[in-house]
């Protein structure tokens, strides 16, 4: 098909969801989304948007009605239903079953295990007996994880020792949600490598970044990734393998872990852009929202390479604040050469909300991160209740 022809669907109306369309305006693309809030942040610039639940059969089917193709900007959304909607002709990408096996952490594991890919031990957990068991056999600390369901570290739950066995099932649900047990990895760096696929089968990798988190949100990214040549091989190797082995067409991130001897384990995937890449915008010749939009339309994918080192910086709601959102710092910020700044247009800022991000790109990476740790703590989203601002 020519790009020009009908509309993409996006399910989600997120920040993801909003800088694909900001990408795809460029190509002169219209867009429909599908999200439950009437004021989320791709609201303002979509040309349509449907209000309904990502488990709505019938918004999902209206989605479908008026777009080309179909693509989702999380996972946490009825993946039978994309199936059953792929099954009928819609073009959807990247591929529902993917997106279904994805949504099982442990049939995640499972797949990567079944195809001699490098991640931490694991099992299922159907009693409270069974997590004992996992715990003489992985040793602690282990993590006990919510299979369906968990993210930004809800639905995780760190074991410390034999004691805490008993507290740690009871929080998360006690059995009356499937779980599993995961050896705990004592890494030194998590890393993750964008890669993206076309309906031609081209392939790109982006460049491999290192992740920092505080409360298990992504707090900052830097890129390159401060590896040795050995463990930076073994990434790049490890990302490309599996995506080999995935399903479907499309953005993709690999989440990996690096210990202390370099091996390296993939942690999770996700099947969309990712909040690790968006330093590509400024960063790379080709973003990764871009690359998405090229990827599931059949055009020639653009060049992933770094063209600056990057640092990127969540914007997270501060804890203990919440209400209207107010941005402060911007003057300082923007003062700052290769300082880049994205404010989401969330109204409500909630502690630990993702509102915006930071991308600083400059020559030297050692610059970028000072200019990081200056700007860090002078930006910030702040809450607003009657008037009052709440610091």
């Amino acid at each position: 098909m020519s790009y020009m022809e009908g509309a993409i669907g996006i399910i989600g109306g997120g920040q993801l969801g909003k800088m694909l369309i900001q990408e795809g305006k460029k190509l002169g693309l219209k867009f429909n989304i599908l999200d439950p809030s009437v004021n989320c942040p791709a609201a303002s610039i979509a040309d349509k948007h449907i209000v309904g639940s990502f488990y709505d059969g019938r918004k999902l089917q209206e989605l479908a009605e008026v777009s080309e193709i179909i693509t989702y900007e999380f996972e946490h959304i009825d993946a039978d239903l994309l199936v059953t909607l792929m099954a009928s002709g819609h073009k959807i990408y990247p591929s529902p079953l993917t997106l279904k096996l994805i949504q099982d952490k442990y049939l995640q594991k499972l797949f990567l295990k079944e195809n001699n890919i490098p991640t931490p031990d694991f099992t299922a957990i159907n009693s409270l007996e069974e997590l004992y068991k996992a715990g003489m056999s992985f040793g602690y600390p282990m993590l006990l994880k919510l299979r369906k369901g968990g993210y930004d570290g809800k639905g995780n739950y760190i074991v410390g020792s034999e004691g805490e066995v008993e507290e740690a099932y009871v929080a998360l649900g006690g059995g009356q949600k499937p779980l599993m047990a995961e050896a705990f990895v004592n890494y030194r760096m998590e890393i993750s490598a964008i890669v993206a696929r076309g309906t031609n089968r081209q392939q790109e990798v982006y460049p491999l970044s290192e992740n920092q988190h505080n409360n298990n949100i992504l707090r900052t990214t830097i890129v390159p990734a401060r590896l040795t040549d050995e463990a930076a091989v073994k990434g790049r190797e490890i990302a490309l393998k599996t995506l080999a082995f995935l399903e479907g067409i499309g953005v993709f991130c690999i989440e990996m872990f690096v210990d202390a001897e370099d091996n390296v384990f993939v942690n999770e995937i996700a099947p969309r852009t990712h909040n690790s890449g968006h330093y590509s915008i400024e960063g790379c010749y080709t973003s990764q929202f871009a690359q998405h939009l090229r990827c599931i339309l059949g055009l020639p994918l653009g060049s992933s390479q770094l063209i600056h080192p990057s640092v990127m910086i969540n914007l997270l709601g501060e804890e203990k604040n919440e209400g209207r959102a107010r941005l402060v710092g911007v003057e300082e910020a923007l003062a700052i050469k290769g300082l880049y700044l994205h404010f989401y247009g969330k109204a409500e800022t909630k502690p630990f909300r993702k509102m915006g991000h930071i991308t600083i790109v400059d020559n030297c990476l050692q610059e970028a991160l000072r200019k990081t740790a200056y700007i860090t703590d002078k930006v910030k989203v702040l809450g607003e209740k009657g008037g009052e601002t709440h610091e």
